[in-house]
C-alpha cells in the first residue's frame, strides 16, 4: 500500500491506495493563505505545511490498520521560496508561486541583466512572478538579515522530504521552475545564473520524482506516525503530480486543473519555449512540458459566493438556467493580476455590460465563462508554441457539478475526459511512489466519461471570446492606473 500527500493552496489532501490504485482511505485539512500586503501570498511552513502533513499522515497510518506500507509520495504548491537555516528550520513564511507578485522590480532587473531571449532559450520560461530567482533577490534586498541566515532553499515537498529523511534534495521539475537558475536543456543547475540571483546560496541536490531519495528516519517516524524505514520519493509540484494521477504522460496529453487557480499542463518530448508560457522538465526523465496558470479561477467564484451569501450548489443551479453569454455580461477574471499568457500582475478584474436586470446567477455564470475564455487563451498559446493538445483531461474540485467543465468545452470547442477520481495530486503522489517500487500503474484511475462541446454554444461563444481579448487590450491603461492606486493606498 502507498501513501500520497499533497500540500495545496487552500487545503492539504492525502490518500492511502493499494497496488491496483484502489483508494482505501482519504484525508483532508483546510487551511488559509496569508496576504499581508496586496500582491503578497504566503504560507507558514510550520502551521500549514508540516502540521497538515503530520495530521494527514497519522490519519492514513491509522486507516492502514497495520497493513504494510511500501512507499510515500509527496507534492505541494510551487515554485515557492522558503528560506531555511542549516537545520531546515524556516526563517520566514514561504513566499508562494506566481500569485505572489512582490518581485516585479527584480523581474525587470534580471531580465535586463541576463536578456529576455537568453533566459527563454536557456531556462525555458520568461522571468515572471512565477520565477524563484527574482524572489530570492527581493529577499536579499528587503530582508537582508533573513537572507544572511539562509542555508537552504526549500519548497513544500522538499521541506517534508528533509524533515522525514534528512536529505536536502529537489526534483528536476521543481528546479526547472526556479527560473533562471536551472538550465532546461542540460537538466542541471545553471551555476553562473544561480550565483547571480542568489550569491552564496547552496542549492539542493537534484533527483527525479519517481526516485526514492531516502527512508523515514527514527525522528520522522516519531513525529508523524509513519513507519521507520518507509521509502520516500523526491516529490514534485502539485499540478504535475495531479497530471500523473490522470495518466497525462504521453506527448499531446494535456490536463486542465479546476481549483482555486486554473492550471494547465501539456506533455512534450522536447523543450518548446514560448514567451507567454512556462517551459519545464516533466515528471519523467524522457519528458518536458508546457504549463499555463491563471492567477484566479475558483478564487473568483468563491469571492462571488461570499459576496452574495449563497451556497455553491444554489449558484450553480441558478447559473445553469442562464443562457450562454450570461445575458450580455463579460468578465475579465484578473482579480489578482494574471499569469499566463499575459504575465501582467497589474491586470484587474472587470465586469462589462452590467445592468440592473442582472443578478447573482448571471454574475456567477459570467465568472465561469471568464475563466473558460482564459483556458482557451492559454490553449491557443500552447498551440502557437507547437504543442497542440490532442487529449484534454479535466481534474480538480471544480469538475464537480458539471456546469464549469461544460462551459469550458463549449468555449474551447474541445472534449474533456473525466477520470474516475479527481481527488488530485495526492493520488498522483501515491502513483509515483508505486512506480518507484516497480508497480505498473497504467490501469490506475480510468476515464469514466467525456464532456462533448455543444456546437451552437461554441459558435455563440466565438464572438464573446473575441470581445474578451479586446476588453483586456482596451482597458490595460485603466487597470494599471487602478492597480497603482491600490498599491499606493495600501502602504
Amino acid at each position: 500500500m502507498f501513501i500520497g500527500i499533497d500540500i495545496g493552496t487552500s487545503s492539504s489532501k492525502g490518500v492511502l491506495a493499494d497496488a491496483d490504485g484502489t483508494i482505501r482511505a482519504r484525508a483532508e485539512r483546510p487551511h488559509g493563505v496569508s496576504t499581508p500586503r496586496p500582491g503578497w501570498f504566503e504560507h507558514d511552513a510550520e502551521t500549514v505545511w508540516w502540521a497538515d502533513f503530520v495530521a494527514i499522515a497519522r490519519e492514513l497510518v491509522d486507516a492502514a490498520a497495520g497493513a504494510r506500507l511500501d512507499g510515500l509520495g509527496i507534492s505541494g504548491i510551487g515554485p515557492c521560496v522558503l528560506p531555511a537555516d542549516a537545520r531546515g528550520n524556516p526563517l520566514r513564511p514561504a513566499i508562494l508561486y506566481g500569485v505572489d507578485t512582490r518581485a516585479t522590480v527584480e523581474i525587470d532587473e534580471l531580465t535586463a541583466e541576463l536578456g529576455a531571449e537568453a533566459v527563454l532559450e536557456r531556462a525555458g520560461s520568461p522571468l515572471t512572478s512565477q520565477a524563484v530567482g527574482p524572489k530570492l533577490r527581493w529577499l536579499a534586498r528587503h530582508e537582508p538579515e533573513v537572507y544572511a541566515d539562509t542555508r537552504m532553499l526549500l519548497m513544500a515537498s522538499s521541506l517534508l522530504v528533509h524533515r522525514l529523511t534528512g536529505r536536502y534534495v529537489l526534483d528536476h521539475h521543481s528546479a526547472s521552475q526556479c527560473t533562471p537558475m536551472y538550465d532546461l536543456r542540460k537538466r542541471e543547475w545553471a551555476s553562473d545564473w544561480s550565483e547571480h540571483c542568489a550569491p552564496g546560496l547552496v542549492l539542493p541536490e537534484l533527483a527525479w520524482p519517481t526516485e526514492v531519495v531516502g527512508r523515514v528516519s527514527t525522528e520522522g517516524a516519531a513525529a508523524t506516525g509513519l513507519p521507520e524505514g518507509l521509502p520516500v520519493t523526491t516529490g514534485t509540484v502539485d499540478a504535475w503530480a495531479e497530471a500523473a494521477s490522470v495518466g497525462v504522460r504521453a506527448p499531446g496529453d494535456a490536463m486542465v486543473m479546476y481549483g482555486t487557480t486554473m492550471f494547465l499542463v501539456q506533455i512534450l518530448t522536447q523543450p518548446q519555449p514560448h514567451p507567454g508560457l512556462w517551459g519545464t522538465c516533466g515528471v519523467w526523465p524522457e519528458t518536458y512540458s508546457l504549463a499555463a496558470g491563471m492567477a484566479t479561477s475558483g478564487a473568483v467564484t468563491d469571492w462571488l459566493r461570499r459576496l452574495v451569501g449563497r451556497e455553491f450548489g444554489d449558484l450553480v443551479a441558478a447559473a445553469d438556467k442562464v443562457p450562454a453569454g450570461s445575458r450580455g455580461l463579460l468578465m475579465l477574471p484578473y482579480f489578482a493580476g494574471e499569469r499566463t499568457p499575459l504575465f501582467d500582475p497589474d491586470a484587474r478584474g472587470i465586469i462589462a455590460g452590467l445592468t440592473t436586470s442582472h443578478g447573482d446567477a448571471e454574475l456567477y455564470r459570467a465568472a465561469l465563462e471568464g475563466t473558460a475564455y482564459g483556458v482557451r487563451h492559454n490553449l491557443e498559446a500552447m498551440s502557437d508554441a507547437g504543442g497542440r493538445a490532442r487529449r484534454l483531461v479535466a481534474v480538480g474540485g471544480g469538475t464537480k457539478g458539471g456546469l464549469w467543465t461544460h462551459i469550458v468545452s463549449d468555449v474551447t470547442g474541445l472534449p474533456q475526459e473525466l477520470p474516475a477520481e479527481t481527488i488530485g495530486a495526492c493520488l498522483g503522489d501515491a502513483m509515483l511512489a508505486a512506480e518507484a517500487a516497480g508497480i505498473d500503474t497504467s490501469t490506475w484511475n480510468p476515464v469514466t466519461s467525456i464532456i462533448e462541446p455543444d456546437q451552437d454554444r461554441t459558435a455563440r461563444y466565438e464572438t464573446y471570446y473575441r470581445h474578451y481579448r479586446h476588453l483586456y487590450e482596451s482597458t490595460t491603461d485603466i487597470a494599471h492606473f487602478l492597480a497603482a492606486e491600490q498599491h499606493r493606498t495600501a502602504t
